[in-house]
């Protein structure tokens, strides 16, 4: 008989309100580059950032800030560490899973600017690729409008 890996359980609502609230509503930087999460799940997590005036990087030719492109990065690896925790311990209930993040912080990141950030909008999507006991790594990717890759990401995150 085939091996079939199960899907892990889909996270409960207050647990992707709660992620989404941190994300959204309560890191000050987030709200300015308007990131909006999009799909929360154990094994990736998506965003979406508008384009703005105040994100510009350079007039003449009205691309996105490569600091924008960053922390948009940044933001989406912290959020598919964390997603990645709360699937580890879904025995939980979703507010104490929510608390375990104290400690998470960036120690490592390194951003490939592949294409100009040009465009109405930008999708993000982010992965860990492991996640150990006191590390995890992670790989992101920065999409145009039109789902072409514009830039790479991969980080490496203290979580204890």
């Amino acid at each position: 008989m085939p091996f079939t890996p199960t899907a892990p359980p889909a996270f409960e609502d207050e647990f992707v309100a709660g992620l989404k609230s941190v994300f959204e509503e309560k890191i000050p930087f987030n709200q300015l580059i308007g990131l909006q999460i999009g799909e929360l799940c154990a094994q990736y997590v998506t965003a979406r950032i508008d384009m703005r005036p105040e994100l510009v990087g350079h007039f003449v030719h009205q691309r996105l800030h490569g600091g924008v492109i960053s922390a948009g990065l940044d933001a989406m690896g912290g959020l598919a560490v964390m997603a990645a925790i709360g699937a580890r311990h879904m025995d939980e209930a979703p507010a104490q899973r929510l608390q375990r993040f104290g400690k998470l912080g960036t120690i490592d990141l390194r951003v490939d600017y592949l294409r100009p950030g040009i465009g109405s909008h930008f999708g993000l999507r982010a992965e860990v690729l492991r996640l150990g006991s006191r590390v995890a790594s992670t790989r992101m990717e920065f999409m145009g409008p039109d789902g072409v890759l514009m830039s790479t990401a991969a980080a490496a995150y203290i979580v204890s």
